[in-house]
């Protein structure tokens, strides 16, 4: 209950956040940052490269044996390679740059490389996030998910607009992860100096190649994932301008917090999963499942016809510009509506040694949204963005729910 109650503050702090951002500031600015922040969720994920949900799989497994306190070890090797690997991105980039150029392409905007300099950070918070969920912290990670992570940032754009110095938005947005990342690494150092976390047997250490072998999967699933919810803001932007941008985001943003519930009971039906797996117990492990896609469906089911109903008068709080959203926010709900039905079927398949399976299923539904959004944009443009994402949505929720129940038997979809 406490999780639930975070997550729904933390949905009111972004969603008046929000409201003030798109009041405040103009849509082109907004549209800048809607794009920084796309942008970021996927190259984080390409740096947290799984980890941040195999770590969760770790924990039920050190769990099971009541040895908490080896999950140190594994943490140790993950915050070295999200390093490794946030460097290598930047690297990449500044590799790729000229090289582009030459090849007669647009060449990166300075947006882009804002944006890249802030993954290091953002990869860490988020794996510190996770990290604090897989020791049993989870109240305090959700303080860092859904309420710092909001806060400091909107507080900074408070600061902003009070000094008349809104060019720095994506700055500040970026700069929000840096005290995030300090913050929450400060949380670890001390929790693991606690004695519930002190190894009881020292098992044989998990290196890097293991990590990555076990987090691979995760991470094209994580990645193809991350990517579908914001392919359609970084497509958009090649074919139209910030200020359309600005309009299809807050659709994006008001369809994302009907996730609260789902994201909620993920992060504490996720280490549940994978301890009663690990322990072979697939009855508790069927129970809750069932309980948790119920629980989803009866907090969501209540927005989805709020927002359905009262789009554009909704819309109309964050400004007369982005009324022209209704149609994409309906569409977007369409998708979402499917994603509460079907439950919490992708952290059941990683949190089951499935994670293969979800990641051959989120990356073909990566495909159609490619697809769908090269095709669906240049023609009807925010319109076509909301097909795309919502179809793309479906497919991989009801392919998913199909795989898991022909395997295992297991409903991960609404049953009473």
């Amino acid at each position: 209950m406490g999780v639930l109650l975070l997550r729904g503050l933390g949905v009111g702090l972004f969603f008046l956040g929000t409201l003030y951002l798109t009041n405040e500031l103009p849509a082109d600015l907004v549209g800048q940052y809607d794009y920084s922040r796309a942008l970021l969720l996927f190259v984080g994920a390409v740096a947290l490269f799984g980890m941040q949900q195999s770590v969760i799989f770790y924990s039920g497994y050190y769990s099971a044996q009541n040895n908490l306190g080896q999950i140190k070890q594994v943490y140790k090797t993950m915050f070295l390679l999200v390093i490794t690997l946030s460097l290598g991105l930047n690297a990449l980039l500044y590799a790729l740059g000229p090289i582009i150029t030459a090849l007669g392409f647009n060449p990166f905007s300075d947006l882009v490389y804002q944006t890249f300099m802030g993954i290091l950070f953002y990869a860490l918070t988020m794996l510190n996030i996770d990290v604090l969920r897989a020791i049993d912290k989870i109240f305090v990670s959700e303080l860092f998910r859904n309420i710092f992570r909001y806060l400091i940032f909107f507080l900074g754009v408070m600061a902003l607009v009070y000094l008349g110095q809104p060019q720095w938005l994506v700055w500040v947005f970026l700069g929000s992860f840096v005290l995030l990342a300090l913050a929450s690494s400060i949380f670890l150092l001390y929790y693991f100096a606690q004695p519930g976390l002190k190894v009881l047997e020292a098992g044989p250490s998990i290196g890097p190649k293991a990590i990555l072998k076990r987090s691979a999967p995760m991470a094209i699933s994580a990645a193809s994932f991350l990517l579908m919810q914001s392919l359609d803001v970084l497509m958009l932007k090649q074919f139209e301008n910030y200020t359309i941008v600005a309009v299809y985001s807050v659709a994006v943003k008001l369809t994302l917090l009907l996730s609260v519930a789902l994201a909620s009971v993920n992060a504490v039906l996720g280490p549940k999963i994978a301890e009663d797996y690990n322990r072979g117990d697939n009855i508790a492990l069927a129970v809750k499942v069932k309980k948790s896609t119920r629980i989803i469906f009866l907090t969501t089911a209540p927005a989805i016809v709020v927002l359905a109903f009262g789009a554009e008068w909704i819309l109309s709080w964050f400004g007369p510009t982005y009324v022209a959203a209704k149609i994409p926010l309906l569409i977007l709900l369409m998708g979402q509506g499917v994603n509460t039905l079907c439950g919490s079927v992708g952290v059941y398949l990683n949190m089951t040694s499935k994670q293969k399976a979800f990641q051959w299923i989120v990356a073909s539904a990566l495909l159609l949204n490619v697809a769908l959004n090269a095709y669906l944009i240049p023609v009807y443009g925010i319109t076509g963005a909301a097909w795309a994402t919502s179809s793309s949505m479906m497919a991989w929720n009801i392919i998913a729910v199909i795989y898991v129940y022909k395997r295992d038997r297991i409903k991960t979809f609404l049953t009473w």
